[in-house]
């Protein structure tokens, strides 16, 4: 694929029957219509690359960790460690699919194809969702840091000013969004490195001008044990901490944009362990392993904790720094990722036609700006009903990471055995242990799912996402009804 080649929108059979991965059917859906000739292949390796590495490191790790750790205690590692390989195992599978068959889409795409249109329709407005949501939140946690930065600007400017100028990048190029991701997420990622670094030098008492000495394992044993709340509360990590992971798959989507998607995705799947195990596990060792897990600090701003306590000065300050870089990184890819989606709905007839149409740069521009309104709408309520309507529809969006997981695995169950009649030579990523990995890799987030009812904050986000889900799932059930009988009206014609 050269730079600039066109890329198509997905390929899929009517009514959602399997086709040949690579192979568009009869009557499918082309690139897009209007000024351009479809979304262009504008990112370069390095993009791509910090785009996987960043996409598991969110505002979330900076700040929502410490809830966790005072949940669970020293056991949060177990809660992040469970959810981490439950994710390795579902970008696993994404990975086989999207090596074989890199489309825009991604996972919605495959479910439309594998499971049905119903399931395409409704697995891709629900993430659509889910991202237009988290645009309000990180647009608004964003304009917070600033305003105590500047208080001269009021926060709401803030929040416009950060939406707006984030719109514009988006609009230009896709290698525009690359760019700022790459240097977005290149300071995450640094930041996380050197705190590792840091840490672990202070934890062996290595520190240059330390006087501690080696920490040992005091902090992870003692206050009550490594797990002083019990077993359970590591079960409640994993609900605190597993929303946190939501992004992994974004590098499938973009992978689609570049010159090599299908080498893009196998290395990003391959290197998904370490980026876990050293970003999430390195680093909520590091803070429970130097600080006591039930000091007041931790659970306020853990990150921040161990920086003052090793004595780094305005440790405060520069963690808002980092905090501001992990939030605009959020919002960047959070607005490509739900434009992405839509262009793909609108090119499968699933969302308007006009979100399929591309510039002249091959940027989707109307479904980029679909997007960012909602956004927008998003701020204002967050603004306005923080505690009612932007309430319902955090918590509406909430289970959405499940879900998608789900609807992975089971694309998975029904893709691999397509590739493996029609294409095998595709198949350069495959899952292990199939189909049994992927049977418990099911296993485990029906469980989670089920656990979730049974804590009061989790059992309100359940309830209200599959509230979401089921109008979804019933539109899309409606339109397909509707679809059938007109391809029936035409047939009698």
């Amino acid at each position: 694929m050269s730079a600039q080649k066109p890329i198509t929108t997905d390929a899929r059979a009517p009514g959602g029957a399997e086709s040949p991965p690579g192979e568009a059917p009869p009557g499918a859906t082309g690139s897009g219509s209007g000024a351009g000739e479809g979304l262009q292949a504008g990112l370069k390796n390095r993009h791509l690359s910090m785009i996987a590495i960043g996409g598991v490191i969110g505002a979330g790790l900076f700040v929502g960790s410490g809830a966790g750790i005072a949940a669970a205690g020293p056991g949060i590692l177990l809660s992040y460690a469970l959810v981490g390989a439950l994710v390795v195992l579902v970008m696993r599978m994404l990975g086989e699919m999207a090596a074989a068959d890199p489309v825009s889409g991604s996972f919605s795409s495959y479910a439309d194809r594998a499971l049905g249109r119903w399931a395409g329709f409704t697995i891709g407005w629900l993430y659509w969702f889910f991202w237009v949501v988290v645009l309000a939140v990180e647009a608004t946690a964003g304009a917070a840091i600033l305003t105590g930065w500047v208080p001269a600007v009021p926060q709401w400017a803030w929040a416009l000013i950060v939406m707006v100028v984030l719109t514009a990048t988006n609009l230009f190029s896709v290698g525009s969004y690359g760019e700022f991701e790459f240097w977005f997420a290149g300071i995450k990622v640094v930041a996380i490195a050197v705190f590792i670094v840091v840490g672990g030098l202070a934890m062996f008492g290595l520190l240059p001008g330390g006087s501690d000495g080696a920490v040992g394992a005091a902090n992870l044993t003692g206050h009550g044990g490594f797990l002083p709340n019990g077993p359970g509360a590591v079960l409640t990590g994993v609900l605190m901490v597993v929303f946190s992971f939501m992004g992994s798959e974004i590098v499938t989507l973009a992978a689609a944009e570049s010159a090599n998607p299908r080498k893009a995705v196998a290395r990003a799947t391959n290197s998904v362990i370490w980026r876990i195990a050293v970003f999430y596990l390195g680093s909520i060792l590091i803070v429970v392993t130097l600080l006591p897990w039930d000091s007041p600090a931790v659970k306020k701003s853990p990150y921040v904790a161990v920086l003052d306590h090793i004595g780094i000065a305005h440790a405060g300050q520069l963690m808002d720094v980092i905090v501001l870089t992990a939030v605009l990184s959020c919002l960047n890819s959070g607005l490509y990722t739900a434009s992405r989606m839509a262009f793909s709905l609108g090119g499968r007839g699933d969302a308007p036609k006009s979100f399929s149409r591309t510039t002249g740069r091959g940027v989707p521009a109307t479904a980029i700006l679909a997007s960012v309104v909602f956004g927008f709408v998003a701020v204002f309520f967050n603004y306005a009903y923080p505690d009612t309507v932007f309430q319902f529809l955090l918590n509406s969006s909430g289970a959405v990471a499940l879900f998608v997981w789900l609807v992975i695995c089971f694309s998975q169950l029904r893709m691999r055995r397509v590739l493996e009649r029609e294409s095998p030579e595709r198949l350069t990523v495959k899952m292990w242990a199939y189909p049994y990995l992927t049977w418990v890799t099911i296993g485990m987030i029906v469980f989670v799912v089920g656990y979730m009812f049974t804590d009061p904050t989790g059992r309100e986000q359940m309830v209200l996402s599959l509230l979401a889900a089921a109008v979804v799932l019933g539109v899309a059930l409606v339109r397909e009804v509707r679809r059938k009988r007109t391809e029936k009206d035409l047939a009698r014609r």
